[in-house]
């Protein structure tokens, strides 16, 4: 487990970034489907998702989805957020095996609310956008 990382409202600024890498495995989507309940043959089952317009198993959208919790959870702006909402665009699909690297952007930062925006994205190992969207979160002091 990574240990959070703390930042206080006022040491967080406009496009400030962060970003991690995570391996899509056989074995995070059986977890991943173990815990949602999601057993969609497309993303399951080989032979299933061998004769789709994909060819392969595609990473559960959802899964890709959690790893942004862990942007803003972990990373930034860390251990003193509260998550608000979060958009999703899915625009190309994650396969077993990508190497897939999520990052998040500081876009907008209100003094009042202490409500940050983020722009979050996810690529894969070949800089292929797999998601994009924008996470609101507060930071609690």
């Amino acid at each position: 487990m990574i240990d959070a990382k703390i930042f206080n409202f006022d040491e967080i600024q406009i496009d400030q970034k962060a970003s991690f890498q995570v391996h899509i495995t056989d074995e995070l989507l059986k977890k991943f489907a173990e815990i949602s309940g999601d057993y969609n043959p497309l993303h399951m089952d080989e032979i299933y998702a061998q004769n789709s317009k994909f060819h392969q198993r595609v990473c559960h959208g959802m899964l890709l989805g959690s790893f942004i919790s862990q942007l803003v959870g972990m990373h930034i702006p860390g251990k003193k957020c509260l998550y608000l909402s979060q958009n999703l665009n899915f625009h190309n699909p994650c396969y077993i095996s990508d190497i897939i690297t999520i990052e998040g952007v500081v876009k907008g930062k209100s003094d009042v609310t202490k409500i940050l925006e983020i722009d979050t994205t996810i690529h894969n190992q070949k800089n292929t956008l797999l998601v994009n969207g924008v996470a609101r979160v507060i930071v609690l002091e």
